[in-house]
């Protein structure tokens, strides 16, 4: 895509939705960063429903390694993974305790040395507690960046940096929240709605869907000899 038709995409996105967010529910920066490692491979409803509790007995590192593991895991039970999860939570906050005063870290290299943190829950804290420009490549954004041509790539990091290079300001800190809405809710992996895509004109995908309830048409394929 090239640089002024990928400004207009994001300007295009940024008029409809000015204020963009994440969706999962927190209170601080610390319950951001327990709100995003228990999302992994699940959905920001399904945490959503497990951390209001959760939160609003748990508000601290220290909280949270008083309620313990099997404590924590009553909470969670529901989210998939939980058993793993609650021990990673249960030990980064402690980490947080001994070596950060409680506090979560502003920097990256140190939020991924946390156990159950990778680049993109490190990328999502540090955009969205600290307003840093960084780009958190779900599989809603790797689809988007890689079927629109906004930013191809064979791997989430190839996309991150992608997007690194080329998003342009003014939409820099907002372009992760964009664009996993609009994956998550236009530009879905079975059948995206092109019919109703505000930035349908400037997308590269090919097979587009034009109208609503219609299949998404198959990929053409070489004829055999």
């Amino acid at each position: 895509m090239k640089k002024d038709a990928m400004f207009d995409f994001f300007r295009r996105l940024a008029e409809l939705n000015p204020s963009p967010e994440t969706e999962l529910e927190f209170g601080n920066t610390y319950q951001l960063l327990v709100a995003v490692v228990l999302s992994a491979q699940a959905t920001d409803v399904g945490v959503n429903k497990a951390t209001r509790a959760l939160f609003r007995e748990v508000t601290t590192p220290q909280q949270m390694v008083e309620l313990g593991e099997e404590g924590l895991k009553q909470h969670i039970k529901t989210i998939g993974l939980f058993n793993s999860k609650a021990k990673n939570v249960i030990a980064l906050s402690e980490i947080l305790v001994r070596d950060y005063g409680g506090e979560v870290p502003e920097d990256r290299d140190a939020l991924v040395e946390l156990p159950g943190v990778g680049r993109k829950t490190a990328n999502v804290v540090m955009n969205c507690a600290f307003g840093a420009e960084t780009f958190a490549v779900d599989t809603h954004i790797f689809r988007v960046g890689n079927r629109t041509g906004l930013a191809k790539g064979k791997t989430p990091l190839a996309v991150e940096k992608q997007l690194e290079k080329k998003v342009p300001e003014p939409f820099r800190v907002g372009a992760h929240h964009w664009l996993i809405l609009h994956g998550r809710y236009i530009c879905k992996a079975r059948t995206p709605e092109c019919w109703r895509c505000p930035v349908v004109d400037l997308c590269g995908y090919k097979p587009k869907v034009m109208e609503k309830g219609a299949a998404k048409p198959k990929a053409k394929t070489g004829s055999r000899s």
